[in-house]
C-alpha cells in the first residue's frame, strides 16, 4: 500500500484537472459557498452553546421569562454569545441552522454532480484516446475492470473526497472556535507545583491524541482490506455480467455448473474479505464506541469539581460540557472518520492505478507498424513484422499489395496471425514494425467474425459507425432485405440489446447490411460468414460483388468456396505471408 503523502499527490493529481479546468469557477464559486454555509453552521453551534448555558441558568433560577423568551423570541441579553446584546431564541436559531443545513447539503450534492461529470468524461477520454482502452486490455491485467474504476470509483471518490473534506475542515474551524470557548471556562490545574492554565483544554487534547493513535493502529488493517473488497467485488460483478453476455453459449454446453462454481469461487472472495472486514472493523468499533462513551462523560468528570465548588452554575457546567465535547470531537476527527478514510485511500489508489495505466498506453501509442497515406491508391505493406503482446513473432517481412477494386482472400491455419494482419492494417495492432500504406481519403470498413453492435435501435446498429438520422430509411430497408433479414424490418426502431437478441447469423447479416448502407471503398471481411451456412456465404459474395463492384475486399476465410468470389488468394502460415 502507498504511503499517505503518495495518496495525498495521486488524490490531487485525479483532482487537478476539474478544479483548473473549464468549469473550474463555477466549481470554486459553488464550493466557496458551501464552505461559507459550513462555517455558519460552525457560527450557529457557537452561539448555541451560550444559549445553553443561559437557558439552563434560567433554569436552575427558575427564571420563567427568561425560559420563555430563550425559547422562542430571544432576550437582551449582555452575556458573551450574545448578537448586538441580544441572545435570540431557540426557535429562531434552529429555523435557520435547519436552511443552512439544507441549502449546504443541496449545494455540495450540485458540486458532487459536476465533479463527477468532469471527472468521468476526462476519464472516458483518455480512455477512448488513442485506443488506450485497447493496448491496456491486451497488456496489463492488472488494471481490471475499468468501467467499475469510471463508474463507481469516481463516484466514490468525488462523494468521499467532498465529505471528508468539508468534515476537516468543519472539525478545524470548530476546534479554533471552541477551544477559546473551553480555555475561558477551564480552571488552573496545579500538579506538582506548576500551575496549568485551561487544563480542560489540554485533557480534551490529550485524549482526542491517545484514541487517534490508538484507532490507527488498531484498524489500519482496513486499507488494504477495503482495497481488496473492491476489486473482489468488480471480479464478481464481471464474472455475472459475462455469464449474461454468453448466456446461449453456457446453454448449449449446458455449462450450468461450471459456471456456477466460478460464481461462487468469485463470490465466495467476496464472502472471504467482508469476514475479514467484519473482524478488522469489530475490533476498531470496541475502540471506538468505547472512546465515545468514555468521552460523553470525561468533560462532566472534569468539571465536576469547579461546580460542586460553586465556582461555576448549572449553565456553565453543561456549556462546559458541550465545548469539551466539540473540541474533542473535531480532534477525534480521524478517529470518528478513520474507516471513512481507509475505503477512500484505497479508492484513491485504484483510480490512480488506472490513470497511470492510461498513461503508460498512451505514452506507448505511437508503438507499432507504422500507417501512412498510399500515394497510389492501393493498400499495401513493406517489412511488416508482427508480434503477440508476449514477443512471438507471427509475421515477419510481410509485404503485400492490393489494388482499387481488387478482391483477395487470406488463408491460413488457425492462430497462424490472419486476425492479427487485419488489425495491423487498420491500423490499431501495437506490437511489431514495418509499414502500412492506405488510401488517405477512402472509406474502409471492417467486419469481424463476430459483429459489434452498439447499443439502442437496431437502425443504429445498421448505420454504425454513421450516425443513424441521415440515412433514409428506404437504404435501410433494402439493406436489410438484400442480406434476408426482410422480417427484422417493422423492429427498424426497436430498442433492444441486439448482441443477445439475434443469433450469429443474424448478426453477420446485420453487419453485411451495413456494408451495403456505407458502399465503402475497401472491406476487410474477418471470417464474416463463419455462422452461415455455405449457400448463404455464397448468395452474399455474389451479391456483395455485384452491388460494390469498385470495392477492394480481403477476406480471411477458411472454406475453400469463398476463393470462387476472389482475384487471387494469399496464404499465412509459419510467419510467412505469400501467394497460396
Amino acid at each position: 500500500m502507498s504511503s499517505l503523502s503518495t495518496t495525498l499527490r495521486d488524490a490531487w493529481s485525479l483532482a487537478r484537472p476539474f478544479w483548473n479546468g473549464e468549469e473550474r469557477w463555477a466549481a470554486r464559486g459553488l464550493l466557496a459557498v458551501v464552505v461559507v454555509l459550513n462555517l455558519a453552521l460552525v457560527a450557529m453551534n457557537v452561539i448555541l452553546t451560550y444559549w445553553q448555558r443561559a437557558f439552563y441558568n434560567a433554569l436552575e433560577a427558575k427564571d420563567w421569562d427568561a425560559f420563555l423568551g430563550l425559547l422562542f423570541i430571544g432576550r437582551e441579553s449582555g452575556d458573551a454569545g450574545s448578537v448586538f446584546g441580544y441572545m435570540p431564541g431557540f426557535c429562531l436559531v434552529a429555523a435557520l441552522f435547519i436552511v443552512v443545513a439544507v441549502y449546504k447539503l443541496y449545494l455540495q450534492q450540485a458540486l458532487q454532480i459536476r465533479w463527477r461529470r468532469g471527472m468521468t468524461t476526462q476519464a472516458m477520454a483518455r480512455w477512448l484516446s488513442r485506443r488506450a482502452y485497447y493496448r491496456i486490455a491486451l497488456t496489463d491485467r492488472a488494471t481490471d475492470n475499468p468501467d467499475q474504476r469510471i463508474a463507481d470509483d469516481i463516484r466514490l471518490f468525488v462523494d468521499d473526497s467532498l465529505t471528508l473534506g468539508l468534515g476537516l475542515l468543519s472539525s478545524v474551524v470548530t476546534l479554533l472556535s471552541f477551544i477559546a470557548v473551553l480555555w475561558s471556562l477551564s480552571d488552573g490545574l496545579t500538579v506538582f507545583g506548576l500551575d496549568i492554565p485551561g487544563f480542560l483544554v489540554w485533557a480534551a487534547l490529550f485524549y482526542s491524541l491517545l484514541g487517534t493513535g490508538l484507532a490507527h493502529l488498531i484498524g489500519r488493517r482496513l486499507i488494504g482490506l477495503h482495497f481488496e473488497r473492491q476489486r473482489a467485488e468488480a471480479d464478481f460483478r464481471y464474472a455475472l455480467i459475462r455469464l449474461r453476455d454468453n448466456a446461449e453459449g453456457v446453454a448449449l454446453h449446458r455449462g450450468e455448473a461450471d459456471e456456477s462454481r466460478i460464481l461462487q469461487g468469485r463470490f465466495g472472495q467476496v464472502i472471504v474479505n467482508w469476514w475479514d472486514i467484519m473482524r478488522a472493523t469489530k475490533r476498531l468499533t470496541f475502540f471506538t464506541a468505547g472512546f465515545g462513551q468514555v468521552a460523553s462523560v470525561f468533560p462532566i468528570i472534569m468539571a465536576a469539581p469547579a461546580f460542586f465548588a460553586g465556582r461555576i452554575p448549572l449553565g456553565g457546567l453543561i456549556q462546559t460540557s458541550t465545548a469539551f465535547g466539540q473540541v474533542q470531537g473535531s480532534l477525534s476527527w480521524f478517529v470518528d472518520n478513520y474507516r471513512d478514510l481507509t475505503e477512500w485511500r484505497a479508492t484513491v489508489e485504484r483510480l490512480a492505478g488506472f490513470s497511470r495505466a492510461v498513461d503508460g498506453a498512451l505514452a506507448h501509442a505511437g508503438e507499432g507498424p507504422s500507417v501512412a497515406p498510399a500515394a497510389d491508391g492501393a493498400v499495401s505493406t513493406e517489412n511488416l513484422d508482427l508480434r503477440l503482446p508476449d514477443g512471438r513473432v507471427l509475421l515477419a517481412d510481410g509485404s503485400l499489395r492490393i489494388v482499387p477494386g481488387e478482391a483477395v482472400v487470406v488463408t491460413g491455419p488457425s492462430g497462424s496471425g490472419k486476425s492479427t494482419l487485419f488489425r495491423a492494417l487498420a491500423g490499431i495492432w501495437p506490437f511489431g514494425s514495418g509499414r502500412v500504406a492506405v488510401p488517405e481519403a477512402e472509406k474502409m470498413l471492417f467486419l469481424p467474425q463476430r459483429p459489434y453492435l452498439p447499443l439502442g435501435t437496431l437502425r443504429r446498429a445498421i448505420a454504425y459507425p454513421m450516425p443513424p438520422e441521415g440515412l433514409p430509411t428506404e437504404t435501410l430497408v433494402e439493406a436489410l432485405e438484400a442480406v434476408g433479414l426482410a422480417h427484422l424490418v417493422p423492429r427498424l426502431d426497436e430498442e433492444d440489446a441486439w448482441d443477445r437478441r439475434l443469433s450469429g447469423g443474424e448478426q453477420q447479416r446485420v453487419a453485411w447490411a451495413r456494408a451495403l448502407v456505407a458502399k465503402p471503398d475497401w472491406l476487410f471481411l474477418d471470417e464474416a460468414t463463419a455462422s452461415l451456412d455455405p449457400e448463404a456465404e455464397a448468395r452474399l459474395y455474389g451479391m456483395l460483388r455485384e452491388r460494390l463492384p469498385g470495392t477492394g475486399i480481403v477476406s480471411i476465410a477458411h472454406r475453400p468456396a469463398v476463393a470462387e468470389f476472389h482475384d487471387r488468394m494469399l496464404r499465412m502460415e509459419s510467419g510467412r505471408l505469400a501467394p497460396a
